[in-house]
């Protein structure tokens, strides 16, 4: 006879792993926030480093100038002492000596700065991995807890076993998480570089206000008005590629013909987007899930396909849309995929056109390029 399973006490222990797990990632989020600060911290140390390496080098260079003047000077007192007075003499030698002396200092500064500058460095690429091991210590807390918390019952009721239920649960949380590394990494590497960039710019025209120096002042403010036009430019990027305002506004072929200009500009790739038949009046959610069908093929193609022309074909028939994406790249041994297990980007495809209840089908041998296809009913 089998004993009862208590399930309050599961249910307890339950909570406090989660409780624990939630905890560890807070920890960790706080030694990732630290290590920012005080990386911001060192690239505002450095940059005024730089600026005082450069003050010294001018310094230097001014100070061995005045020197070989000097020591002229006093190579041409000394030949010819009987010509000169003894103050004369004596001066000369007081100028060379403390000229010499005030150079050793400058150059001794010199060098203590640069090696400030280069431990500093060498402590900031510590700092940023940290900081990216920190981020990927997250992603997979964040997936454990996604599991844990998830409710995994109602996946399973449309699963056959217990081994399909736990595999489409983690491929859900999975790919959540992969979607807001992918957003934050592009908003870290992104915008939030650019903001912390202008901050430290701005300090250095404050300086350069402060010692009048006017001219590079305005130079800098230009460069930096640029710098906030191309850190727009990312954050609308960003939104457009989490939800493309424009499908609801100009619909799909519109939209698909916006993304794909944009796409070109980015790889320096050739698409030809072919539309066949008018283009029908779908569900919000149907338009998105085709538009990021064709974004995921766009992007296997500009990460792996080593293509230089992609050709998207769009069908819309009486009772299903196909749907084509086909390149001239270096292919694949489909056999050889099969063997060493699909990509994530080609089961998030194959996922999401299940979801669609359509059928998608892939066709490639090397040097002889892909086609992706899709058969999506509407």
């Amino acid at each position: 006879m089998y004993k009862q399973i208590d399930v309050s006490l599961l249910d307890t222990v339950l909570k406090k792993t989660i409780q624990s797990v939630e905890s560890s990632k807070h920890q960790i989020f706080d030694i990732a926030e630290s290590a920012r600060r005080e990386s911001n911290t060192m690239r505002s140390e450095i940059v005024e480093l730089r600026l005082q390496i450069g003050e010294a080098i001018d310094r230097v260079d001014l100070l061995e100038l005045q020197y070989r003047k000097a020591r002229n000077r006093l190579v041409h007192v000394s030949r010819n002492f009987h010509e000169h007075a003894e103050e004369e003499i004596r001066k000369a030698y007081e100028e060379a000596n403390n000229l010499q002396v005030e150079l050793s200092i400058q150059r001794e500064r010199e060098q203590n700065l640069r090696r400030r500058r280069d431990e500093l460095e060498m402590r900031l690429r510590g700092i940023e991995e940290t900081i990216n091991k920190a981020e990927n210590l997250m992603t997979q807390i964040g997936v454990v807890l996604g599991y844990l918390n998830g409710d995994l019952s109602r996946v399973g009721e449309a699963l056959e076993t217990a081994k399909q239920q736990q595999l489409m649960g983690m491929r859900i949380i999975q790919a959540q998480e992969e979607e807001r590394k992918r957003v934050a990494r592009e908003i870290h590497d992104g915008p939030a570089q650019s903001m912390a960039n202008v901050v430290l710019r701005t300090e250095i025209v404050e300086k350069m206000l402060k010692n009048q120096r006017i001219l590079d002042a305005e130079m800098e403010l230009q460069e930096l008005k640029e710098m906030v036009r191309y850190s727009l430019a990312d954050v609308r990027r960003i939104i457009f590629d989490l939800r493309p305002m424009a499908l609801d506004d100009l619909g799909l072929v519109p939209t698909l013909q916006k993304y794909i200009q944009t796409f070109e500009d980015r790889t320096k790739l050739t698409v030809d987007l072919v539309v066949f038949g008018k283009e029908q009046d779908l569900e919000s959610s149907v338009k998105a899930a085709l538009f990021r069908l064709v974004q995921e093929c766009l992007n296997n193609v500009a990460k792996h396909a080593k293509a230089r022309f992609v050709q998207v074909k769009m069908e819309f028939q009486h009772k299903q849309l196909m749907l084509v994406v086909k390149d001239d790249g270096i292919g694949f041994r489909m056999e050889e995929k099969q063997g060493n297990g699909e990509s994530f980007g080609l089961m998030g495809m194959k996922e999401r056109t299940q979801l669609l209840e359509g059928k998608m089908e892939i066709q490639s041998a090397p040097m002889q390029g892909t086609r992706v296809m899709f058969h999506i009913p509407v």
